[in-house]
């Protein structure tokens, strides 16, 4: 039997039943990628795996980055591990899409829920194509051939010190990207800024760069090219970075979340 689908919403996301993890067939993965595709968000619930299988999971798409900056999984270096306690409110609540800074960033992610809490922490998605779709047709014509640069210093930067930020700014020179992306699968155009990544846009004045950046934001954070997803153990959630933008709500302290993630190198934007 194959899988079966049911949108979120009439924009973006689905849940997905009648896959297993632990057992990828060649006709699953299949289905998948295409479900990925057509529907950007996926949601898989009640997948009990280990998480050897979800690394090998997340290999069927391609292969997996190791994070320079974030926290991993001992002995798992596939593994992020994004975890918050009473003690250390964590949360990515800010709009983005996943190593954007990186020279070739990620063509998608896979996140597990581990611990969940009883209410609050959802996952809010955007999908940045249908975002572009909505903007004036003024804007596109400012932004349609421009780049902006994404740079980690501002964000995983911020807990070095200064002479291990400059050892890894060589490491990770600035990316120069372009604003509005095309999927290399559909051909889709899409938003790809972030303010947790981008310092700038490049061949405009500051005071242009930053009101572009704030327009393309509130066009992500527009409820009609949203969908959310509640997390349960178990739950994993892969989401295509390379068409949609992602924040998780800290609403739930102090209780703890915590979730894994594998997540899938790409190529270079274009």
């Amino acid at each position: 039997m194959g899988i079966e689908c049911h949108p979120l919403t009439g924009t973006l996301g689905a849940e997905v039943a009648g896959a297993d993890f632990a057992n990828p067939t060649d006709s699953m993965i299949d289905e998948l990628k295409k479900t990925w595709l057509d529907h950007k968000v996926l949601v898989v619930r009640d997948q009990h795996i280990t998480v050897e299988e979800h690394i090998a999971f997340g290999r069927c798409f391609g292969e997996l980055e190791i994070h320079p900056f974030a926290t991993g999984k001992k002995g798992y270096p596939e593994i992020v591990k994004i975890k918050s306690t009473p003690e250390s409110l964590y949360s990515a609540s800010n709009w983005h899409s996943d190593v954007t800074w990186r020279q070739e960033p990620s063509m998608g992610s896979i996140l597990r829920g581990v611990v969940i809490p009883p209410v609050g922490g959802d996952t809010s998605f955007a999908d940045a194509g249908a975002a572009y779709q909505r903007l004036p047709d003024e804007v596109k014509e400012q932004v349609d051939d421009l780049h902006a640069i994404h740079d980690f210093t501002n964000t995983f930067g911020r807990r070095l010190t200064p002479e291990a930020r400059a050892e890894k700014q060589k490491e990770f020179p600035p990316a120069r990207h372009p604003v509005i992306r095309t999927h290399p699968e559909t051909g889709e155009r899409s938003i790809y800024t972030n303010r947790a990544f981008v310092s700038h846009i490049e061949g405009v004045e500051p005071e242009q760069s930053e009101r572009l950046i704030d327009v393309l934001e509130r066009a992500m954070m527009s409820p009609s090219v949203q969908c959310r997803v509640k997390w349960d153990v178990d739950t994993f959630v892969m989401w295509d970075n390379r068409a949609v933008q992602h924040q998780a709500s800290n609403d739930f302290w102090p209780e703890t979340r915590h979730v894994e993630r594998v997540t899938i190198i790409g190529e270079r934007p274009f």
